[in-house]
């Protein structure tokens, strides 16, 4: 992406000011860019989908997508963190822009959307279980469930 001259190689130089390791080919960033482009990419436009014709397996996949989003910034955070604390190596220019307006917040954006879209996806199935679970001890009351053998 650093050798292209189109907009999206001009944005990825510009936040590489925030996180030089999207230059470097570090094997971290390649891996995880990888992944979100195979798997949460894809995956996010199919629960786009889903949520645009209510489909009943929204919320298990957007759970999944979401978890797969948040652990991907925690990691993110976390090796670049190790990295500082433990090898003295720091991937960020020194302006406090790069590193609040790119590095923090444009990640943070990702913990914090998919932990919203999580939350309403576990509520949402905590209340199918229950809904389920009333109904068959309701058919059980009434005598409507058959006898396994």
């Amino acid at each position: 992406m650093a050798a292209r001259g189109d907009f999206f190689g001009q944005l990825w130089k510009e936040y590489a000011w925030s996180d030089s390791r999207y230059l470097t080919s570090d094997p971290f960033v390649l891996c995880m860019e990888t992944v979100t482009a195979i798997c949460w990419g894809p995956l996010s436009f199919c629960v786009a989908l889903m949520i645009t014709f209510q489909h009943p397996l929204r919320h298990p996949l957007q759970a999944m997508v979401c978890l797969g989003q948040i652990y991907g910034d925690i990691l993110y955070y976390a090796t670049s963190m190790f990295d500082h604390y433990y090898k003295g190596v720091t991937y960020c220019r020194p302006e406090a822009y790069y590193f609040w307006g790119y590095y923090f917040f444009m990640n943070f954006i990702w913990i914090v959307i998919p932990g919203y879209l999580l939350y309403h996806s576990v509520e949402a199935s905590g209340r199918a279980f229950q809904a389920l679970a009333k109904q068959s001890k309701s058919e059980q009351d009434n005598g409507y469930t058959k006898k396994r053998n």
